[in-house]
């Protein structure tokens, strides 16, 4: 419903920050005096200008909501799915390379294969922050464009490499470009999606990380029956797919819209009904200017630190075995074809996780609770890896074990969306942001060194500090979910409103979100709930 369309003021909350750069200015429709400092102009002078468009009271009934989603599927949604899914498919070609001759090719031995995963998230944790702060002041569509397309070229170029130190470049490359990914799609989430669609919708482009693993596993068993080609596999597999995302950056150059204010694709009126849509976020849609207020809130909230941490904790189990799943299955007794065909269904295993724990956390509106759970099957897992001897009579149940471990990806999805739910501000937002995919980075680029190659094919050590760091994730969702209640509870007694320990507004309350459009930080925002 728009917000236009509501008669109750709120007042303001006594938890409420001051902040010295600006007064609360509330940006909506039919607002025609000029913004003050700290309020995004692009945004007040859209409202401004697009008042006249619709009547005012206006309502966004469900056919209407429905209508405009489906329009930002289509432009937006698409683009997120099919980037990520290249994105994924191209970072993680370097697993199928490795049973396709890439090692005895280059002539790596010891840990030189590990640091070909490693070196990518070194880059991540260095480029990071800056990408995040170009996400802020760029065109995003454009920004995206031009990384999909470069990373495209570098992946091409992977081909040529014919040592470590070719490779090291080539890899180190893929992770500056390839790092605006995740942290552009959580701010497109919260720019075109509301709360209650942001965890299927980031679901839905994370789910690639199993999807790719499906088509990987096609495109890697195809390509190894190509015989006596002057290419070798490997090289045969990086060209193709790296060539495909340079076409495919060039696309989305054209096709994704920068923001509601610039998608001269639709029509004013649906322009202006697509922001109104997303105002009762409270996270607005987009401000350039860099607020260090914001940036010392970020870096003093709690909240900000446990989703870092779930991230860290998440990632690193994954960085190891994302980088090693395929060397472990065949330790497990499986033949090199065996274990591509065995990909398509560790990929169909992670998609089902990340639908069924986005869609339970939306259906309950409760995530943590969720991410709690999907925690289990990873120790669960873990633990027939420690205690099960590896012969032909147990790798059945080892692969079962194996697709068990999956379940990091709903914690992701779930994470991130706990992120976007509840950090506002778009300068917290980008420190926030950032601190959570550093430490996705470091997990990442600590995961591949935690397997030794003294320790194979079992790597014990490796599962054993799996173990321990499952214990500190849980630890750390359980003091979350508890803090954000309690946050939750005191906030609606200061707005008078009936206690409730779910974020959001309830069905049967109207609040005016008369700073939605403000760049105010969680803090404070009354209507931040």
């Amino acid at each position: 419903m728009s917000s236009s369309s509501v008669q109750k003021d709120v007042m303001e909350s006594p938890v409420m920050m001051e902040d010295t750069e600006k007064d609360l200015y509330s940006v909506s429709s039919g607002t025609l005096n000029e913004a003050p400092a700290g309020i995004d102009a692009e945004v007040a002078r859209f409202f401004a200008d697009e008042s006249a468009v619709i009547p005012e009271g206006v309502v966004i009934d469900d056919a209407t909501n429905r209508r405009l989603r489906w329009m930002v599927h289509k432009r937006v949604l698409v683009v997120m799915v099919v980037t990520y899914f290249a994105q994924t498919l191209d970072k993680g070609t370097i697993n199928f390379a490795s049973i396709m001759g890439i090692v005895e090719d280059n002539h790596l031995h010891g840990q030189q294969y590990a640091w070909l995963t490693t070196c990518v998230y070194i880059a991540i944790l260095a480029w990071e922050f800056p990408t995040n702060r170009l996400i802020q002041r760029l065109p995003v569509a454009k920004y995206l464009a031009f990384n999909i397309t470069a990373w495209g070229a570098v992946l091409a170029c992977t081909a040529a490499c014919s040592n470590f130190t070719g490779l090291i470049i080539v890899r180190t490359l893929l992770g500056i470009f390839e790092c605006v990914c995740q942290p552009a799609f959580v701010f497109l989430s919260t720019m075109w999606y509301t709360r209650e669609e942001q965890a299927l919708v980031i679901g839905a482009f994370y789910s690639m990380n199993g999807f790719q693993q499906c088509v990987g596993g096609l495109i890697a068993y195809g390509i190894a029956q190509i015989h006596h080609a002057t290419l070798k596999n490997w090289q045969i597999l990086f060209t193709i797919l790296g060539c495909v995302t340079v076409v495919w950056g060039i696309f989305v150059f054209f096709w994704l819209p920068d923001s509601p204010m610039r998608a001269k694709c639709w029509s004013k009126e649906d322009r202006l009904l697509i922001a109104e849509r997303v105002r009762k976020n409270e996270t607005g849609i987009q401000n350039r200017q860099f607020k260090m207020y914001q940036v010392v809130e970020a870096l003093t909230d709690p909240t900000v630190w446990a989703v870092t941490l779930i991230s860290l904790t998440n990632a690193l189990p994954t960085g190891g075995l994302g980088a090693f799943s395929n060397i472990i299955l065949q330790a497990f007794g499986f033949t090199q074809l065996q274990t591509y065909l065995l990909a398509i269904a560790q990929g169909a295993i992670i998609m089902t996780f990340l639908f069924s724990g986005a869609w339970l956390s939306k259906h309950y509106n409760n995530k943590l609770v969720f991410a709690f759970l999907y925690t289990l099957p990873n120790i669960a897992g873990t633990i027939v890896f420690l205690t099960v001897p590896t012969n032909a009579h147990t790798k059945v149940g080892l692969l079962i074990a194996f697709y068990c471990t999956q379940g990091f990806g709903a914690v992701a999805v779930l994470n991130l969306a706990v992120m976007s739910n509840n950090v506002a501000g778009r300068t917290k937002q980008v420190i926030a942001s950032s601190l959570v995919f550093i430490a996705w980075a470091v997990g990442n680029a600590v995961g591949p060194q935690v397997f030794r190659s003294n320790d194979s094919p079992r790597y014990i050590k490796a599962f054993v500090a799996h173990i321990v760091v499952y214990g500190v994730q849980l630890a750390i969702i359980v003091f979350l979910r508890l803090r954000l209640m309690r946050l939750n509870v005191l906030k609606r007694r200061a707005q008078g409103l009936r206690e409730s320990q779910a974020n959001g507004e309830d069905r049967d309350e109207r609040l005016a979100h008369k700073h939605a459009f403000d760049d105010l930080t969680d803090k404070e925002n009354p209507d931040y709930l």
